[in-house]
């Protein structure tokens, strides 16, 4: 994936923030959990992964299969 990483946050009305990663592969979007909550002072309710996860993850068991075929 040649995205560049993003974090778009969402602020409403009522002060409730919002995140989505974009163009970061795989689990390594777990790894910005944390740093939101220290720079927002605030604590994570919920999460879901994006298809970027499920993409990162399908391009992996792509490639394995791909270096296990025996060439002629």
């Amino acid at each position: 994936m040649t995205e560049k990483p993003q974090i778009v946050l969402t602020v409403a009305s009522d002060g409730m923030v919002s995140a989505e990663t974009r163009g970061v592969a795989g689990s390594g979007c777990l790894d910005y959990i944390s740093v939101l909550e220290d720079l927002l002072d605030a604590r994570t309710v919920e999460s879901a992964y994006t298809a970027d996860y499920t993409r990162a993850t399908v391009t992996r068991q792509n490639l394995q299969e791909d270096l296990d075929v025996e060439r002629a």
